[in-house]
């Protein structure tokens, strides 16, 4: 199969295109940078130079491939407090392709999050059933979701908060390790009992292939493997992994102490993957993220914070 793949450069794209080359498909990669290009040619996908905005670009290539997964998301605009703008530049995506492939029979797998239903107030574990009406990315999983009415083999891929391996350079994980080297200790808040799934970048980038290739139209997957590791036992492993004390903080001195990602450090977001795994023979095998914590990669040396 030829798969278009988009953020095919990125942290979880450099464990996806190489999930696919390996089972034998044919990945053209979109890349917004000659950097990017360079990485793709190496790994041995054909490069499609674009980006986001290039709606005409992106659709061509959907409109010439056999497949598409949609890893791309603008965290650049986000992280620098532009969330509405890459929430709409991914919808805007999401409908190009969407319009590239309707009535083809083709699949299109997207991607979108867990912590988005914790954040709207869902506090049972989450499970594939579980949708909600609209909301910043949510209109984007519903509208993928959609396309299955309209001839398309649809599928939505929901990552965990922390997506973990020695290829996150830049995610959660990396950004608190830094935030406690910086601050001189690991922290959490209240009582740290809150939740955290999570899964490893390798079993990641095997659901996006295992939902290209037999996915039913119109599902919702979830790419969980840790089904909810405490925020306290998350600080823990870091400040074993860079000897340094672990300490509560109130609430009130959490945007303080960890910016903008205050309030992910309070959110609980149990989530279960017994659907998927029934639905595909999903199954992870990779480390959690306790025991990948303690292999020490993540404190080899300085971090740089999410973009």
């Amino acid at each position: 199969m030829r798969v278009f793949v988009t953020g095919a450069s990125g942290h979880l794209g450099s464990a996806v295109v190489p999930e696919l080359l390996e089972a034998g498909h044919q990945v053209v990669g979109l890349a917004r940078s000659d950097r990017s290009a360079a990485s793709l040619a190496a790994a041995g996908a054909q490069v499609h130079r674009g980006d986001l905005d290039g709606l005409d670009s992106l659709a061509a290539a959907a409109a010439a491939a056999d497949g598409v997964i949609h890893l791309a998301f603008k965290h650049d605009a986000m992280f620098a407090g532009d969330f509405d703008s890459a929430v709409a530049a991914d919808l805007r995506a999401v409908e190009t392709l969407g319009n590239a492939l309707a009535g083809t029979g083709k699949p299109l797998v997207a991607t979108s999050g867990t912590v988005l239903f914790a954040f709207a107030g869902l506090r049972d574990p989450l499970t594939e059933v579980d949708a909600l009406g609209a909301g910043p990315r949510i209109d984007a999983e519903n509208a993928v979701a959609a396309l299955a009415e309209r001839g398309i083999r649809s599928s939505v891929v929901r990552l965990t908060p922390s997506v973990h391996s020695a290829l996150d350079h830049n995610g959660f994980i990396p950004t608190f390790v830094s935030i406690a080297r910086s601050k001189g200790v690991s922290a959490y808040v209240g009582d740290g009992a809150n939740r955290w799934p999570a899964v490893h970048t390798l079993d990641a980038a095997r659901l996006y292939r295992l939902a290209l290739e037999s996915a039913p139209a119109g599902s919702r997957l979830h790419a969980v493997d840790d089904e909810g590791v405490s925020f306290r036992e998350i600080a823990e492993a870091i400040g074993r992994g860079l000897d340094l004390p672990v300490v509560s903080i109130p609430p009130a001195q959490a945007d303080d102490h960890f910016g903008f990602l205050g309030a992910h450090t309070q959110v609980d977001n149990p989530s279960s993957s017994t659907l998927t795994r029934d639905l595909l023979g999903w199954k992870p095998v990779q480390p959690g993220l306790i025991e990948d914590l303690a292999q020490g990669h993540y404190f080899d040396a300085p971090t740089t914070t999410a973009r």
